[in-house]
């Protein structure tokens, strides 16, 4: 299927695509969550989340994987890094635990409220969860392997932060030659909304193309229709 992307239209097998949804989780998207404790503006999440709800249920009617992206801790934070790393000194979470002693354990650890996806958004049977310690879901996980082995060569891009986790994935799906497409509203910033839009800039200028849920869901309900005509030709 042809889609109508930034800056230039792009062929695209819907057999060989897959939604990634990056770390949709209470830390990222609602109140009293994380980026919430930390003063970042989530004002904007519901729609992201309604967004992304429209985008998913269109892509389980055609039939196309769902991978999730999670971040999470193990409860001694023996996974975030030690002295010599430097995610402890700027992985949001990591930071916030330890300048408030009284969050220590609450924040993207796993099994906790933050850590979890959010309820509107929660994992079908079928759909794959791979959690992750640092911002790319490329960088110490078998998301590579996961996509391989089901023949994925385009992935469309949702979630937050669009300017952290989202585009430090996309970069990294770009290098390991995958089709990056970022869908503009299924974003939110960690920030202002010039973050968002620099996003944007650097993927449909140099790691990809970018288009909106609606365009992207028409797209997969025609090529829905024409599948379903063809199975009865």
């Amino acid at each position: 299927m042809q889609l109508p992307t930034r800056p230039e239209p792009l062929d695209v097998s819907p057999d060989q695509s897959a939604v990634l949804v990056v770390d949709m989780q209470n830390a990222f998207a609602s109140q009293g969550g994380l980026l919430d404790l930390a003063g970042v503006d989530i004002s904007g999440a519901a729609d992201v989340v309604r967004t992304i709800r429209s985008l998913l249920d269109a892509a389980r009617r055609r039939q196309i994987p769902i991978v999730y992206l999670q971040t999470g801790y193990k409860p001694d934070l023996s996974n975030g890094g030690g002295e010599g790393s430097p995610n402890p000194r700027k992985e949001t979470a990591l930071c916030l635990m330890r300048a408030r002693p009284e969050l220590r354990g609450k924040l993207l650890v796993e099994g906790t409220w933050d850590f979890q996806i959010v309820e509107e958004l929660q994992p079908q049977p079928g759909d794959v969860v791979v959690l992750k310690t640092r911002y790319s879901g490329f960088a110490g996980t078998t998301l590579d392997s996961v996509l391989r082995a089901r023949n994925i060569r385009y992935l469309f891009f949702v979630g937050i932060a669009t300017n952290v986790c989202v585009e430090s994935t996309l970069r990294d799906a770009y290098f390991h030659e995958y089709w990056p497409i970022l869908v503009a509203d299924g974003c939110m910033p960690a920030g202002p909304r010039a973050a968002h839009e620099a996003t944007l800039f650097n993927v449909e200028s140099f790691f990809g193309w970018t288009l909106t849920a609606a365009s992207l869901i028409e797209s997969l309900e025609r090529s829905s229709e024409r599948s379903a005509a063809q199975a009865h030709a």
